[in-house]
């Protein structure tokens, strides 16, 4: 050993140490000087603050902290790419860590990359704006497209585009929005990382081959989640594999609380011409359990999933349009249903136990698809030619619901405490055969990839172990329970309101309150609830003060052990009485182009009034009687008064809006729109306020709002 740690020590020694500057190119092997190095990022993401360039090199960033804003910022306000890595053959960097950028590392062109033991967390992320009790569909996400680097927009912890071959390995990417992002890549052994707690994608696949993902932690990356309130997960997802993602082992990892712990999607190409898919992909040992949408989501393509755990998911797996897919030895426990294929061909579902499931196995085809998608007009798309073999369904409502599916074979299942065990509907040739199936389920661990050693399990952790009630949601994503928190029991809008102490385990007390006539306990331990009786229900704060394990904030600010930590809850919400008329308008008084009939169109009678506290809307089917689904206008006025300060007015709209205070039109965003932000600043005092808002067809969003200080428009780059 000492003779090995003399040869290390030497070699380090022939390794020249710089000090890093903006603007810095590497071309050959560094060690970089530890410390703490402030480097603001320009906002383009075609340049960076490092770039490294050339053929077997190695950057050591041990000891190194390279940051782009302050680390008490808020983290929309990051920018820019950190280090690039441009080109390039056996290129390593190891032991940075990297925060405050849009992009903490990129990679193009390269060949052989290795990144060892860096930590990429607290880089970009949006605000959220799906809290509690109320969604929005601002926050919803769409990555269909990234073959012009569309997926830039969200920022990453680390993305990669053409590069071949390499490992990742024992790195760090958390409380971001994108964790490690491919596109164009393979041969890449992704290896014992920790990817969590990411509002957006842990580790996301485009047109990447033949990469093996491989006993990572991946939990936690998820939005669009309020327990009690709204599950939706808005397309976020531990891992992503989308457009021709296709030969990729994933074994062994942890993917649990994802807002789907699996995203499998075949790509565009696919739904246009019905050939490919992301096909012959194996999954296995994994564990996609606590996803609020889909535990696994594999749809129009062709994969393998074997010996996965899904607990507690809306879907186990849903795989719509599946073929020729391989479920075999799968554990599905307590999820709305187990496993669901409509439209699905050939798959083989076998061996699997299905444990407390409403419906264990559904397939179903509908009579009629969409029009305007061209996959059925290439493919069979009949429910047709499945095998249900051999598995063991217990303690199920329904254990196999099967309808308008042909020539299939349920052969040897054992169905236990079931209220159905099959419920068939128009079906034909499905033969249902008592006994045993012939396959050899013992065929399943041979597909097994052989576990790495000193490597991490995809079981047992504590927090992964708990209900999807351990998701909690903020305005910056995901909580990760290594800091205290004031969170609401239920709604944020009771009185008196019930709050729970989230966090370590450890000691509160308050130490400040304003607007809060009587608490039911100002001290106790963490995991207490405690009502609060607000004496001014428009605007009050608590601020609270724990002393326990040591922690880490949200921004990634470590406290020691014992030493005080403060927490804060602050209600912030001016009284209003908005005055809400709706109207209806047709293509004479469209207010895309006849300004003048439009607004004659609002002096009518309205179809439908109401007062109502708050200006919140949102609905794809309306929840106001008689106001109709398509061409409708909404007016609403209010008056509210608003004391000394700095204050912000937001919307959030789909798919027109303006507002005027005191007669001055301060946003203006009158062309069609998906759910979008707007801000305008709004001056202490009593102010008048009339909104107009106007939906041509589709989803509904209207959401005013006023909040204490300045704020961005900002919220998740929209679908392009």
């Amino acid at each position: 050993m000492l003779v090995l740690a003399a040869s290390l020590a030497h070699a380090q020694r022939g390794v020249p140490a710089i000090t890093l500057r903006a603007g810095l190119v590497i071309r050959s092997s560094v060690r970089v000087v530890p410390r703490v190095y402030r480097l603001t990022a320009d906002s383009l993401l075609s340049h960076s603050v490092i770039t490294i360039k050339g053929d077997d090199i190695t950057v050591d960033l041990t000891g190194v902290t390279l940051e782009g804003i302050d680390p008490r910022a808020d983290p929309d306000a990051a920018r820019g790419v950190a280090v690039l890595v441009d080109g390039g053959r056996n290129v390593t960097i190891k032991g940075a860590v990297i925060r405050g950028y849009k992009i903490a590392l990129m990679a193009r062109r390269t060949r052989n990359l290795r990144l060892t033991d860096n930590d990429f967390s607290y880089n970009w992320k949006p605000r959220l704006y799906s809290l509690v009790e109320h969604e929005s569909l601002a926050d919803w996400l769409s990555h269909h497209k990234n073959d012009n680097d569309e997926w830039l927009r969200f920022g990453a912890a680390a993305y990669l585009a053409d590069v071949k071959g390499g490992e990742i390995r024992g790195n760090r990417a958390e409380q971001g929005m994108e964790g490690f992002m491919l596109t164009r890549c393979d041969s890449l052994h992704i290896v014992n990382n920790t990817i969590a707690f990411n509002s957006g994608v842990g580790i996301g696949l485009y047109r990447s081959n033949d990469n093996v993902i491989m006993h990572n932690r991946a939990d936690y990356n998820v939005r669009g989640y309020s327990h009690g309130f709204f599950k939706r997960g808005q397309d976020s997802a531990d891992l992503l594999l989308y457009e021709q993602s296709s030969g990729n082992i994933v074994a062994y990892n942890s993917m649990t609380h994802g807002g789907d712990g699996l995203f499998l999607w075949a790509g565009q190409h696919t739904m246009d011409t019905g050939e490919g898919g992301a096909n012959d992909n194996l999954f296995f040992g994994n564990d996609f359990s606590f996803a609020p949408a889909n535990g696994i989501e594999a749809t129009f393509s062709r994969n393998t999933f074997a010996r996965n755990r899904v607990e507690g998911s809306d879907y186990g797996l849903w795989g719509g349009y599946s073929f020729q897919s391989l479920v075999l030895g799968n554990e599905f426990v307590g999820n709305r249903i187990g496993v669901a294929i409509e439209h699905g061909q050939s798959d083989t579902i076998a061996g699997n136990r299905f444990d407390r499931n409403s419906t264990a196995v559904q397939l179903w085809a509908d009579k009629i698809e969409p029009s305007d998608w061209q996959y059925p007009r290439h493919r069979d798309t009949r429910s047709t030619n499945h095998a249900i073999e051999r598995n063991d369904i217990v303690g199920s409502t329904v254990g196999l619901r099967i309808s308008d599916t042909r020539e299939s074979r349920i052969v040897g299942n054992r169905i236990s405490g079931a209220d159905s065990a099959m419920v068939l509907r128009d079906t034909s040739a499905v033969a249902i055969v008592p006994g045993q199936a012939s396959r050899d389920m013992g065929a399943v661990d041979r597909l097994a990839p052989t576990p790495l050693s000193r490597a991490w399990s995809a079981f047992g952790d504590s927090l992964t172990g708990r209900d999807r009630s351990a998701i909690i949601v903020d305005e910056w994503g995901p909580f990760d329970w290594r800091s205290p928190k004031l969170w609401p029991v239920d709604s944020s809008r009771r009185s008196p309101m019930p709050l729970r102490v989230l966090g370590p385990p450890g000691m509160w007390r308050v130490v400040g309150k304003r607007g809060v006539s009587a608490m039911s306990r100002e001290d106790g331990v963490v995991g207490d609830s405690i009502l609060v009786t607000p004496s001014d229900a428009a605007d009050w704060r608590l601020d609270l003060e724990y002393h326990g394990r040591a922690t880490i904030s949200p921004q990634g600010i470590r406290v020691g052990a014992g030493t005080a930590y403060r927490f804060t809850y602050a209600h912030f919400e001016p009284v209003t009485d908005w005055d809400v008329r709706f109207f209806t308008w047709s293509d004479s008084s469209d207010p895309r182009t006849k300004a003048t009939a439009f607004a004659r169109a609002l002096l009518a009678a309205p179809v439908a009034s109401q007062h109502t506290p708050r200006l919140d809307y949102m609905w794809y089917r309306p929840t106001v009687k008689d106001v109709p689904l398509t061409k409708f206008a909404i007016v609403a006025t209010s008056s509210v008064t608003l004391g000394a300060g700095k204050y912000t007015l937001r919307t959030i709209s789909d798919d027109a809006v303006r507002v005027w205070i005191d007669g001055k039109r301060v946003i203006d965003d009158w062309t069609p729109h998906e759910s979008a932000v707007d801000v305008a600043p709004i001056a202490p005092g009593t102010h008048v306020l009339r909104v107009e808002h106007y939906q041509v067809d589709g989803w509904t969003e209207l959401r005013v709002e006023i909040l204490r200080g300045g704020q961005r428009a900002g919220g998740s780059p929209g679908p392009h």
